[in-house]
């Protein structure tokens, strides 16, 4: 009797623990997930969540050098993946959703590699991070299995492979956003420089699934962010991609010619 109730009280932590990291934010999950990572030699170079390879490209205007992955004659997008072997029935239900959530709001299709060159390579290495944009070759997407593996993320992590960056990077930002350098860990505000991004023609989008949340990275608990000019904007709190993210994805990859 008594290692019946253990168990079940137990098995109610994590039942607790789980849907506390599941009311996290997006940003909120990433930031826990790779924080105090020291990754082994084989690993890449990450800069928060994206992976730099050895060029150091690694923002939007890689898109207008190749980086797109390319269309098919049928007007579609394939995108091959291989998932590594260590998941989970349920982590693998999880990730299948993410990749399926690109084909019912865009052209994009993500499938199963057979023997196609260039590919994405989705395992649980340490933390979650991915390439911006197609490198060429396999590229991993890294969706650690502590941490990593919830739809939010999951997209999140797929857009920045598609080409995408984090929306508090955005080339008009401070149109938008007020970043408080004062407030932010003095070694993670590579974070937040601006990057030349291409913005598809859409506004800046405060509950895009790649906008972190107003205290990222803090090293007082205080704001990093504060949206303007209304301070009382809620950001940083999307739970899949929003509106805007999908129509850049839509006009990045012209899903409509």
């Amino acid at each position: 009797m008594m290692y019946k109730v253990l168990g079940l009280v137990a098995l109610l932590l994590v039942c607790s623990v789980r849907a506390e990291e599941r009311r996290l934010s997006v940003g909120e999950k990433l930031e826990r997930a790779n924080r105090n990572i020291v990754r082994g030699p084989n690993e890449p170079r990450v800069i928060g969540d994206i992976a730099v390879d050895d060029t150091g490209r690694n923002a939007d205007p890689c898109t207008a050098l190749g980086c797109k992955w390319p269309k098919s004659s049928d007007g579609l997008v394939y995108v091959p993946y291989v998932i590594a072997n260590h998941y989970s029935s349920r982590e693998l239900q999880v990730i299948q959703r993410g990749l399926d959530s690109f084909s019912y709001a865009s052209c994009i299709r993500f499938i199963p590699r057979t023997n196609q060159r260039d590919y994405i390579y989705i395992q649980s290495d340490s933390g979650c991070y991915s390439y911006v944009g197609r490198l060429g070759y396999s590229q991993t997407v890294s969706l650690d299995r502590s941490g990593c593996i919830y739809y939010d993320t999951v997209q999140h992590e797929l857009l920045h492979a598609l080409g995408f960056n984090h929306e508090q990077t955005r080339s008009d930002r401070d149109n938008h956003i007020l970043i408080v350098w004062d407030n932010i860990i003095e070694d993670m505000k590579y974070n937040f420089d601006k990057i030349n991004t291409l913005n598809q023609g859409t506004p800046y989008d405060y509950n895009s699934v790649m906008q972190y949340f107003n205290t990222a990275f803090t090293k007082n608990g205080l704001p990093t962010m504060i949206p303007i000019p209304d301070n009382n904007v809620v950001i940083g709190q999307a739970t899949e991609m929003s509106q805007n993210d999908i129509i850049r994805l839509q006009r990045l990859y012209e899903c409509c010619k």
